[in-house]
């Protein structure tokens, strides 16, 4: 019998796991397995190409299908992806942003075939373009067409998905850039201003607030998880704040800040991987322990995710998290524990104040769409600072920069604790994108896109000529394909400029050598730092980048998405002395070996190539045997020793030169 003394409890949040990989019809699988351990909700991962509005057949897409998510060229691949799951009782996350008018248009098609009422569908998809010009890297277009695409998607689900979240304000990977708390609160709450203000003018006057309710936001917590917790109060109280005083919405409900997270990737770390458990653990207190800021979705990293990519049992794990979280503990039985505390409302009122100043900031320079140049060199500058304090010891790390010595992890033993992808992959997706364009109605899928063409030229909306355009069977890359020829295509700034920074601590030693080296190579010693491939993850290269500046040497970086054949081409005419490459989507082996190819083709074998990224300690072996340098991964945290390691292997060849 129920003790009625008993508290009553409060219903879980959602419980997701961030997945897919290799083919849509293994990612189906690995849905119905994780829903069938009790799961509550899909939260699906797309590979880059799909991201980045290419088919698995593009130049760009060569060794990134099936890596870091599913890939998904047409609506045959979405329809395997979710083979016997009704989608009008599941409740969908779709990462994905460029693409996101195209891949709901695939979603919504998909339900319709399912015989699904569509105003039924329940989910969000991210639909952030401007956090990716600033942290993540798969935009497409420029940032004005991009935000009317961002809410021709809002306005469209009004009308036909009442149940669909149209955006989720993405500040988890502006943490991940190295944002400070305040600056991940006043530049996702600047970016969801500068939708809602767009949003605007396209939704009649009387069903404004409502779309204001239905914005939803995705967030990152780390493991200082009281000033996380403290900044997810702050996050709240600025949304109700901003919702009254900017936009006048009276009915609370529309103003309630509506957020899952997944916690912190970035300080998962290789070394003693086994560590992670933990500190997810304790990131994951930050988003549930306040009632009053409580996350309504939570998806959980792997343990390993610094390693390579989460088996299905690493997922079942971080899954199990929170489910003894939620059901095991009395978490959910009690009131705000944090109401009335006076250390925690003075840090949210810091943190309020600070992030007031910031937006008063971006306000002055016309908003998050005119800021991103801005706020790109922040972010840089900050997690600078942040490497600078692990690198001194000032932030410890446990197993990193304090207590390194332990016993190996038992837990890395024989697959090395993670699962590949099957290289094969990338051909058997191909050649079902080829059978695809070889069933299908080209003169349907020519209508298709003309429509498409007229839409976005028009400035119309283009998610119904979207959908239409799924129905018949265009590809993603085609979608896409429109979209760049009407608005052009985007390069997103790299927030490393050519002046170097006032930082002195450490360097001078690094700056003396430089310029020694430098002098007898007769020139400054020049180092090309290049982005291969799809992977949008460009934090390592500009923080090496910026600390090469800063020591002395010649920097080239020009950003993300660089064929093997552009980064040669470069390095030829800057006649670098070394070459730096940064790939952390796990399609390192094929895009190394293309590029070294021609390297030697270009008469470059002399120069070295680093290469740095989450590479596993056997394919390290093989980039080493196809003719790379060195091979960097988490665990060199160190920069100052790669800056030296450069020096010196530019140092033999300088009297020849």
């Amino acid at each position: 019998m129920a003790d009625p003394e008993a508290p009553s409890r409060d219903k879980p949040w959602l419980f997701r796991t961030y997945a897919g990989h290799s083919t849509a019809e293994r990612s189906n699988a690995l849905y119905r397995a994780n829903l069938a351990k009790g799961q509550t909700g899909l939260s699906v991962a797309f590979d880059l190409p799909t991201q980045t509005g290419y088919d698995s057949d593009h130049v760009l897409a060569r060794g990134e299908v099936g890596k870091v998510g599913v890939p998904i060229c047409h609506l045959g691949d979405m329809r395997a992806l979710f083979d016997q799951i009704p989608l009008d009782q599941m409740n969908t996350s779709m990462t994905i942003n460029a693409t996101a008018p195209w891949l709901l248009s695939l979603y919504i098609a998909v339900a319709e075939e399912q015989g699904a009422d569509v105003s039924a569908l329940q989910g969000t998809v991210q639909n952030d373009l401007i956090k990716e010009y600033l942290s993540r890297g798969t935009y497409i277009c420029p940032p004005k067409p991009s935000l009317a695409m961002i809410t021709d998607v809002a306005a469209y689900t009004r009308e036909h998905l009442p149940k669909w979240n149209p955006m989720n304000v993405c500040s988890y990977h502006l943490q991940e850039a190295g944002a400070t708390p305040q600056q991940e609160l006043a530049y996702a709450l600047a970016t969801a201003i500068a939708v809602l203000d767009d949003l605007k003018t396209k939704v009649p006057t009387d069903s404004f607030p409502e779309m204001v309710g239905r914005i939803s936001f995705f967030v990152n917590a780390g493991i200082r998880f009281v000033a996380e917790m403290c900044k997810m109060r702050a996050f709240t109280q600025l949304w109700d704040e901003i919702t009254a005083q900017r936009y006048a919405i009276e009915d609370p409900k529309y103003r309630r800040f509506r957020y899952g997270v997944q916690v912190n990737s970035l300080g998962l770390t290789e070394q003693q991987p086994e560590n992670n458990v933990y500190r997810i653990l304790l990131e994951t207190l930050a988003v549930t322990l306040s009632r009053n800021a409580r996350a309504r979705a939570v998806q959980l990293p792997a343990w390993n995710e610094a390693l390579g990519l989460p088996r299905p049992w690493d997922q079942q794990w971080s899954l199990r998290m929170q489910q003894i979280l939620a059901y095991e503990t009395d978490l959910l039985e009690y009131a705000d524990l944090f109401d009335g505390n006076p250390a925690v409302a003075a840090k949210v009122e810091a943190l309020k104040e600070a992030t007031r100043a910031e937006l008063a900031t971006l306000d002055d320079m016309g908003g998050a769409i005119a800021a991103i140049d801005y706020m790109k060199a922040r972010l840089v500058e900050s997690n600078a600072e942040r490497l600078n304090r692990v690198e001194a010891g000032e932030t410890v790390v446990v197993g990193v920069n304090r207590w390194q010595q332990g016993e190996p992890s038992p837990l890395v033993a024989g697959d090395g604790g993670i699962m590949t992808v099957d290289p094969a992959v990338e051909q058997d997706q191909i050649a079902r994108l080829n059978d695809w364009r070889a069933a299908r109605d080209e003169s349907a899928v020519k209508t298709a896109l003309a429509a498409l063409r007229d839409a976005a030229s028009k400035g119309e909306n283009v998610m119904p000529a979207s959908i239409q355009a799924a129905r018949a069977g265009v590809t993603t890359g085609e979608w896409a394909g429109v979209m760049r020829q009407v608005h052009g295509e985007y390069r997103g700034p790299t927030g490393v400029s050519s002046s170097p920074s006032n930082r002195t601590e450490g360097l001078d030693d690094i700056r003396e050598a430089v310029d020694a080296v430098s002098q007898r190579l007769g020139r400054r010693l020049k180092f090309l730092v290049g982005k291969p491939g799809l992977d949008g993850h460009s934090n390592g290269a500009e923080q090496i980048a910026f600390r090469a500046r800063d020591c002395g040497m010649d920097i080239t970086y020009e950003g993300i998405r660089l064929t093997p054949e552009q980064i040669v081409a470069r390095a030829l005419k800057e006649e670098a002395h070394v070459i730096g490459l940064s790939i952390l989507s796990g399609s390192h082996l094929p895009l190394i070996e293309d590029l070294m190819n021609r390297v030697r083709a270009a008469g470059l074998g002399d120069v070295p190539v680093l290469v740095g990224g989450i590479i596993p300690d056997d394919d390290a072996r093989r980039l080493l045997a196809m003719g790379v340098t060195r091979v960097y991964t988490p665990k060199d945290f160190q920069l100052n020793t790669i800056m030296m390691d450069i020096v010196a292997l530019v140092e033999p060849g300088a009297a020849a030169a």
